[in-house]
């Protein structure tokens, strides 16, 4: 009897010494708007949860090689047998774009997928036209072809240095993952002529020579063009159409310039 009464005092002994240690452990909560105390659900309702890069980034800057062609050409403002004395070769008339500056703007809160991109770029453009037409400007500043002959191997050229600032509307695909995007791009570009001439290369007594003629050719000063621009990874594409003629109204023949090409690399 005596070892019950023992046991039974023991027992009640150990009850209310567990009773209370269990009394001084102290439970912290999360708040209700964090989930597992690491992501504050309030957080995600206001400002969303980007996964995506943190800055809109576009595509201008880079180097690009195209191939140049005049469209809509009309002639009318010269005699018959004149006509299209500035038609060109394509695959020999070339652009060279060195796009140096890009500034990037996204439009989107929580995302980079959208948005402005504008910079600063520099244009060589080169027109191949026939071997033994090259241009010049009568009395009244007109262009007027005149026909050389200094060799049967002669090439003529018409060229062009302008200054491009563009302003475009950017949109991009995350694919597989989000560094790879498919972009395309479109806008305007405004266009400021730096330079003009025209070159004629020939050979005289088995030498190279070569006639070149700086002048303005009343070639716009400015002008405005519609681009575009599509691409993944390593291949990127773009195309421009001038707005307005090359020369200035009665000065020259209708011709709208255009350019097709790549980018070689990108900054």
């Amino acid at each position: 009897m005596k070892r019950i009464i023992l046991v039974f005092f023991a027992f009640i002994v150990a009850l209310h010494t567990y009773s209370q240690s269990a009394d001084s452990i102290i439970v912290v909560k999360s708040p209700a708007s964090r989930l597992s105390g690491l992501i504050d659900i309030q957080d995600l309702v206001n400002h969303g949860y980007n996964f995506w890069e943190d800055e809109f980034k576009g595509h201008w800057a880079g180097i690009e090689l195209g191939i140049n062609g005049f469209a809509n050409s009309d002639y009318s403002l010269y005699p018959s047998e004149e006509n299209n004395f500035l038609q060109n070769t394509m695959l020999l008339s070339n652009t060279l774009n060195l796009n140096i500056l890009q500034y990037s703007m996204g439009l989107q809160q929580t995302r980079t997928t959208i948005g402005l991109v504008t910079g600063l770029g520099i244009s060589f453009q080169g027109y191949r036209i026939d071997d033994n037409t090259t241009i010049s400007l009568d009395e009244n500043q007109k262009v007027q072809p005149k026909y050389l002959n200094l060799s049967s191997s002669q090439k003529s050229k018409v060229a062009m240095v302008n200054l491009e600032i563009p302003l475009l509307v950017e949109f991009q695909i995350p694919i597989k993952n989000y560094a790879n995007r498919l972009y395309f791009s479109a806008g305007l570009t405004g266009v400021k002529r730096l330079e003009t001439h025209t070159k004629v290369k020939y050979r005289k007594d088995g030498k190279r020579e070569k006639l070149k003629s700086p002048g303005n050719y009343s070639v716009r000063d400015y002008k405005v063009a519609g681009t575009i621009r599509i691409g993944y990874r390593w291949v990127n594409l773009f195309a421009s159409y001038d707005l307005v003629t090359l020369f200035y109204d009665y000065k020259g023949p209708v011709l709208y310039p255009f350019s097709i090409g790549v980018r070689l690399i990108s900054f």
